[in-house]
């Protein structure tokens, strides 16, 4: 699942309600961190192209509403997922979410985050040359 997170429940609504009218199931859940919603991974590029389009322009209003409430607090987080399957949410720094979106798609940010959680959590005993020589002969 690919996590999206919100910070109004109207714009949450408002991305719901889009994912549905291109037939996608959701999950949706309150994080300590803000509103999340949930879509499959295995869907094709070109609607998730367009979602994660639709996606910036809502984090565009919700940017926008901050400053009119004056709000200089922000924060953006990456979903991931443990190896048992738990999902979690990497707070971040919005420069640096901004910075790491510029050159990564959210699905590559998100595989990064599942292999260090599963790297972290069930660490290889074997070396990098190891590995490679391994991925080499499959």
């Amino acid at each position: 699942m690919i996590d999206y997170i919100f910070f109004s429940a109207d714009l949450r609504d408002r991305f719901v309600d889009f994912v549905q009218k291109h037939g996608l199931n959701y999950e949706s859940s309150d994080d300590p961190l803000g509103l999340v919603v949930a879509i499959p991974e295995d869907i094709p590029e070109e609607l998730s192209d367009e979602i994660e389009t639709f996606y910036a322009s809502l984090e565009d209003e919700q940017e926008d509403m901050s400053a009119a409430d004056g709000d200089l607090h922000r924060l953006a987080g990456f979903g991931f997922k443990l190896p048992c399957g738990e999902a979690r949410l990497l707070p971040v720094e919005p420069d640096i979410a901004n910075r790491l979106m510029a050159h990564f798609t959210l699905q590559e940010i998100q595989t990064l985050l599942n292999d260090v959680a599963r790297y972290t959590l069930e660490p290889a005993d074997e070396h990098l040359c190891h590995i490679l020589a391994e991925r080499k002969n499959q």
